[in-house]
């Protein structure tokens, strides 16, 4: 997409802010009924499926959502191939590309963005995006990164050149990273990706000869770079901070509104779509992007359906994350209001450096880790020199295999950070047991949990 198609495509997107809720969810109507026709005429799975229900072609516009199947990620995967609805994808080249393939190589068959992300299984899961797509959705997060400022506000922002400083996870196919770096180059600003494999001694000198006025990244990581700026006294001027990736408690978002002098916006996305919503006000509540996607919230996850993919629909598919409907769904736009995600909450794992300083460890560094047959994982830190893996594993004699494996990729890992004297041990286990609070896996541990 070009610039100026890009600027209006944002606009009128921008626009649905100003509707009406009651028109809101005609759009949604529209783009549902258009996705379900469009599954149901050139998917064999969703046709199936929802014959298998007793839903017909004919039945599709007078059935509400919640009558159609769900989906989950196993789902997906063993069904990939009859689920995406062109003959030219398929799941088996798909990881051809993903393991062959440089990073440098973007798009699949020219035409295909894809996004890696790891499966409970070992898995590799892949959600694909269509040029039609992949657009819709930049669109959708570039008008979250830019939430609540004026037109003219904006369109001064954009042309005098924002320099987009981006700390994450960048060295795979994340969508965020990609999403971020084709939203950027969209709008013609400039960027600078901070791997958080990268040592902090590397940190100040690349962002102070960079010189951003926005910030996107992993809260816990902006807040490391806030501890930064508050040790080393770097001065920057900073319009805007976008948490994405995970959970920003009330706590860190008073932090790093302190620390930058700005307005913190929480951004909510996923793979299965990159726009999901946005939170500029605590009080106020994160806004679903209704005319992007339909949002069922339950009790323990929720069901997301894509509105805006075709080439891989998703509908009703299952993600574990809890979010709580606000009392009140009359806030200053037409969209559903949440009051709390629970997503994944893992703390970053700190531990000492070689030159005696503290450096860490990311957990969303470390979650890509796909070994055939290792089932479910989890880290725990044991000192500041010491973490384990507790693996779970599919097959007894597959133990050494996995081993060297996942020490292979570990070692990689601590090289780049530079943490090489650090010890890792691998330790199997029967079960990965969930957390007895929250009912979910953790990635991470603390020191005193077993």
């Amino acid at each position: 997409m070009n610039y100026i198609g890009l600027l209006f495509n944002l606009c009128k997107l921008r626009s649905n802010t100003k509707k009406t809720k009651e028109q809101i969810k005609r759009i949604q109507e529209k783009k549902l009924y258009d996705l379900l026709v469009y599954a149901y005429e050139n998917s064999e799975y969703y046709r199936n499926s929802f014959n298998k229900s007793g839903i017909t072609k004919e039945d599709i516009k007078s059935i509400p959502l919640s009558a159609f199947p769900c989906i989950d990620k196993l789902k997906l995967i063993d069904n990939f191939d009859k689920i995406v609805t062109t003959s030219d994808l398929k799941q088996e080249q798909l990881c051809k590309f993903d393991e062959e393939e440089s990073l440098d190589n973007k798009i699949f068959k020219e035409k295909y963005h894809v996004v890696h992300s790891s499966g409970s299984t070992g898995k590799p899961n892949y959600f694909v995006y269509d040029n039609h797509a992949w657009n819709s959705m930049l669109v959708g997060i570039i008008r979250g990164a830019l939430w609540n400022m004026s037109l003219p506000k904006m369109l001064k922002f954009l042309l005098k050149g924002p320099r987009v400083l981006y700390i994450a996870a960048t060295d795979g196919r994340y969508g965020g990273a990609m999403s971020v770096s084709d939203g950027i180059n969209g709008v013609g600003a400039k960027q600078l990706f901070l791997d958080i494999n990268i040592p902090l001694n590397e940190w100040i000198d690349k962002i102070r000869h960079f010189n951003p006025n926005m910030i996107i990244g992993y809260p816990s990581a902006i807040k490391v770079l806030g501890e930064l700026i508050e040790r080393d006294n770097l001065k920057l001027s900073i319009e805007r901070i976008v948490s994405c990736g995970e959970p920003l408690s009330a706590g860190l978002r008073s932090y790093l509104k302190k620390v930058f002098n700005t307005e913190i916006y929480n951004f909510y996305g996923a793979s299965e779509s990159l726009a999901l919503g946005i939170e500029d006000d605590v009080c106020d509540g994160m806004y679903l992007f209704d005319d992007l996607n339909i949002i069922e919230v339950e009790k323990d996850c929720i069901y997301l359906t894509c509105l805006y993919n075709f080439v891989q629909p998703l509908i009703r598919y299952k993600i574990s994350d809890k979010l709580v409907y606000t009392k009140s769904q009359h806030g200053r736009f037409p969209f559903s209001i949440v009051e709390t995600i629970i997503g994944r909450n893992e703390d970053v794992m700190w531990f000492n450096g070689k030159d005696g300083k503290k450096e860490f460890l990311h957990p969303l560094a470390v979650e890509g880790i796909c070994v055939e047959g290792l089932l479910d994982y989890q880290f725990r830190k044991i000192d500041d020199t010491t973490f384990e893996m507790i693996a779970q594993i599919e097959k007894v004699e597959m133990q050494n295999a996995i081993r060297n494996k996942i020490l292979k990729i570990m070692s990689q890992i601590l090289q780049e950070k530079n943490l090489t004297h650090l010890q890792f041990f691998i330790r199997f286990t029967d079960e990965i047991m969930p957390n007895i609070r929250t009912g979910k896996k953790q990635l991470v541990v603390s020191e005193t949990d077993v």
